[in-house]
């Protein structure tokens, strides 16, 4: 049977619809109750759900006060304080399109963004990069935490389908880009509440990322209010080393991270955590490895999920399906998920390109000012993630690796996560990495490139990747390095380390 995911679509998006109306459509029932806490290792900062959507909403009234238009964009300068969702949400709320940026881009980064985007307003955090000559007045903290006892202003409602924000993608295979969602994307991650998360209204869900990236803003913050739970968020100067009292101390129900930051946080002792149900993890493949640690350490299983910013998650284990070993889930219900090959969908257990309904909820409108990028996305009816998977006859999907990360072995397609998991098994390597280089002009191999206190005895690895994988899967070079290169959302980047390996050791002629 062709690998085609479909249980039944989910229920319509109300119309009319605002996005952060739904997040805080529960805020006037639950006033008192906290909505979010950013952590310190010595407190925190509370904001009641009352104090959040006055906020807010008054925020929707100074941004509107100050002559913006609906369908304006508003560029985000802020770091990780309750100043950032309380600007993302009165933007939204107003109509206005706010763009979330990482608090690490340069001045010629985020000067390349407002050049692309174009907005009527810059909301700044001091000491944060700015555009080069802003071509937009510049709002201060100061002055946007004066707009947040105004009087309220009525949500901004209208289709569902018109745009509520923009992301910026990670740049996993090229230059970032410049997503544009609907309203509607808010709708589509009730799917994640069952699907992924095993979510509660009770709940109080730590995230360990920066707001800015949308597995922060949607898992950790815009999920829970929309349910009434409580957001956890570690405030500046937190460091992995802390998110293990922080969890004890704080009554954390559900940790999110990426998985790097489990692995950095497993480093040191952890304590008992009686109120944790379950760990999420999404932004790169979890570690075999890193998994068996967490739940020999915690006694908790962590549900991994995969997704991208043009989608958020849409495959996951959940507390209710977990995933089965050595995949990364099911399709969420709700969900129109296959597998596609060069004639359409390929047969159940065939290696292909995963691809998501363009009719999902949840899929962006495109990429900004970009319709031919849009396009060559586009495969009649599907959206094509890029990522190479196999699906299962009961719908789960084993993950394979990004196309452009496929290593060839002999002509035989190799993923570098089956590399990496059976290594990182391997007691002194750290973490790790796969990568096809060149080392002929006519021949490539693979290079497993590792993180470790000291060198290692290629041939002692040799022996213990042979009993691991088939030979033609084994690497052919072991480099160790200081560390991985990763992006901003610490996702590998594999490309950077077969560039700088090449680089370093010119191939020679055939």
């Amino acid at each position: 049977m062709d690998a085609i995911f479909d249980r039944g679509p989910p229920a319509p998006c109300p119309a009319p619809f605002n996005l952060a109306a739904h997040v805080l459509a529960l805020a006037p029932d639950h006033a008192d109750r906290i909505a979010l806490a950013v952590l310190s290792p010595t407190g925190a900062v509370r904001w009641s759900y009352g104090r959040l959507e006055q906020a807010v909403r008054g925020t929707a009234s100074g941004l509107l006060a100050r002559g913006l238009a609906p369908g304006d964009r508003v560029l985000m300068r802020l770091g990780n304080s309750p100043d950032f969702p309380i600007a993302y949400l009165g933007a939204i709320a107003a109509g206005l399109i706010p763009v979330p940026t990482s608090a690490l881009l340069t001045a010629p980064e985020i000067t390349a963004i407002a050049a692309e985007i174009a907005p009527a307003l810059i909301v700044a955090e001091p000491g944060l990069s700015l555009p080069v000559a802003p071509p937009c007045p510049v709002l201060e903290t100061e002055t946007l935490r004066a707009m947040y006892d105004l009087p309220p202003a009525d949500y901004a409602m209208g289709n569902s389908n018109r745009p509520a924000y923009v992301i910026y993608t990670s740049g996993t295979s090229g230059s970032p880009r410049a997503v544009v969602h609907a309203h509607r994307a808010i709708w589509a991650r009730k799917l994640m509440w069952s699907g992924w998360y095993g979510l509660r209204p009770n709940d109080r869900l730590l995230h360990a990322g920066a707001f800015n990236w949308t597995y922060t803003l949607g898992t950790g913050l815009m999920d829970p209010w929309s349910i009434g739970a409580t957001a956890l968020i570690p405030g500046p100067g937190v460091t992995p080393a802390h998110l293990p009292l922080l969890l004890k101390r704080h009554d954390a129900t559900i940790f999110a991270a990426a998985p790097g930051v489990y692995r950095q946080l497993l480093r040191h002792d952890m304590p008992a955590l009686p109120n944790l149900r379950h760990g999420l993890s999404a932004g790169e493949k979890l570690p075999d490895a890193t998994r068996a640690a967490w739940q020999a350490a915690t006694g908790t299983q962590v549900h991994e999920a995969f997704g991208m910013s043009e989608c958020s998650t849409f495959v996951s284990g959940a507390p209710d399906r977990p995933a089965p070993p050595g995949t990364l889930g099911y399709p969420q219900p709700g969900r129109r998920v296959a597998v596609l090959g060069e004639g359409g969908p390929v047969p159940h257990g065939t290696p292909g390109t995963l691809a998501v309904s363009r009719r999902d909820p949840g899929l962006m409108l495109g990429y900004w000012n970009a319709e031919d990028e849009t396009r060559a996305r586009e495969r009649g009816e599907w959206f094509l993630t890029g990522d190479t998977v196999s699906m299962a006859p009961d719908g789960a999907l084993s993950y394979l690796g990004r196309g452009d990360d496929m290593m060839n072995a002999g002509g035989v397609r190799v993923s570098p996560i089956e590399v990496e998991s059976a290594l990182s098994h391997h007691g002194a390597i750290r973490e790790c990495a796969a990568a096809e280089v060149r080392v002929r002009a006519d021949t490539t191999v693979i290079a497993a490139f590792y993180v470790a206190d000291a060198p290692l005895d290629p041939a002692d690895l040799d022996r213990f990747a042979a009993s691991r994988l088939a030979r033609y899967k084994m690497p052919r070079i072991y480099a160790r390095v200081d560390s991985l290169p990763r992006n901003a959302n610490g996702k590998i980047r594999r490309a950077a380390l077969r560039e700088d390996w090449e680089e370093a050791h010119p191939a020679a002629d055939p």
